[in-house]
C-alpha cells in the first residue's frame, strides 16, 4: 500500500476537504499551470484523490489516474522513493478532464488542447460546445445540440441540397424532429471537400461503414465492462469507448500515411 506523506497534525481528510473547499492562495509563483489559486502543496496519495473524485466521478480508478498521467494531463510529483503526490490543484486539474469526457465526450487530445488555453490564460468556456471531428484526435461528439438542414448548410458553406443527399445517403443521423446529429457539420464540410476532389457518394458510403465498424468493434469491448444498467458503469464505458476511438483513428491515421508514402 502506498504509504501517507500527509504533514504532521494534518489528516487526508484535512486534504480532501481543503481541496472540496475551493481556491486559496496560490503557494507558488504566478505563471504557474491552470487551475491558478489552488494549492500546489502536494500532499495527496491516490488514494486520497479517489476518494475526493469517487462521489463526483464513480467509475475513476487508480488505472485511469495513471493513465491521465502518461497522456500528459496531470503531472503529480514524485517522493524520493517513486510514491506518485498529489495537490488540491492536481485534484481540480482531474476534475475538469474527468468532467469533459463525461459530459462532452471529448477525446483526451482536445481536452488536453484546452487545458493548455487555460494554463495560457484563455476561457476555456469560449470554445465551441460542439467538439471539431479531426481525423488525428479520434472520432467523438457532444450529446446533444442538433441542427437543422439549413443550419448545417450555412455553417459549412455547402449547399443544403448535398446536405440533404447527405442525409438520404445515410452519412448523417437524425434526432428529434428532423435535425441533424451535432457532428453533422463536420461530415458535411469533409465530405464535400472530399467530393471536390473526386470522390462519390459511394466513397464516403464506404468511409462511414468502415467507421461503424470501428464503432461496433468498441462497443463489444466495453459491453463487458462493470454492471449493466448502472451510471457508474455507463460513464466507465464512455470514457473507455472514447480511449479506444482515439487510438482507432490514430491507428488509422498512421497506417493510411504509410500506404500514401508508397504510392508514386
Amino acid at each position: 500500500m502506498t504509504p501517507a506523506f500527509a504533514p504532521r497534525g494534518r489528516s487526508t481528510a484535512d486534504d480532501d476537504a481543503h481541496c472540496a473547499r475551493g481556491p486559496v492562495a496560490d503557494d507558488s509563483p504566478r505563471g504557474e499551470r491552470w487551475p491558478r489559486g489552488f494549492s500546489r502543496r502536494a500532499t495527496m496519495r491516490i488514494s486520497d484523490v479517489l476518494a475526493a473524485l469517487q462521489a463526483e466521478f464513480p467509475a475513476v480508478t487508480h488505472s485511469k489516474l495513471r493513465f491521465l498521467e502518461e497522456q500528459g494531463l496531470v503531472e503529480p510529483t514524485r517522493t524520493a522513493s517513486g510514491y506518485r503526490q498529489y495537490s488540491p490543484a492536481d485534484v481540480q486539474r482531474l476534475r475538469f478532464v474527468l468532467g469533459e469526457q463525461r459530459d462532452r465526450y471529448l477525446p483526451l487530445k482536445v481536452i488536453k488542447e484546452k487545458l493548455a488555453d487555460l494554463d495560457a490564460g484563455l476561457d476555456a468556456s469560449t470554445q465551441p460546445l460542439i467538439p471539431t471531428v479531426i481525423s488525428r484526435d479520434g472520432v467523438t461528439a457532444a450529446k446533444s445540440l442538433s441542427m437543422s438542414v439549413r443550419a448545417v448548410a450555412q455553417r459549412t458553406s455547402v449547399d443544403e441540397s448535398i446536405v440533404n443527399d447527405f442525409v438520404l445517403q445515410g452519412l448523417i443521423d437524425t434526432v428529434g424532429n428532423g435535425e441533424l446529429a451535432p457532428w453533422a457539420d463536420e461530415i458535411v464540410r469533409l465530405g464535400a471537400a472530399l467530393q471536390e476532389q473526386g470522390l462519390d457518394v459511394r466513397h464516403l458510403r464506404a468511409l462511414h461503414t468502415a467507421a461503424q465498424r470501428n464503432a461496433d468493434l468498441v462497443e463489444q469491448v466495453v459491453r463487458s465492462i462493470g454492471r449493466p444498467g448502472s451510471p457508474a458503469t455507463q460513464a466507465h464505458r464512455a470514457s473507455v469507448a472514447a480511449e479506444i476511438g482515439e487510438n482507432i483513428s490514430q491507428l488509422f491515421t498512421a497506417s493510411l500515411r504509410q500506404a500514401l508514402a508508397e504510392i508514386r
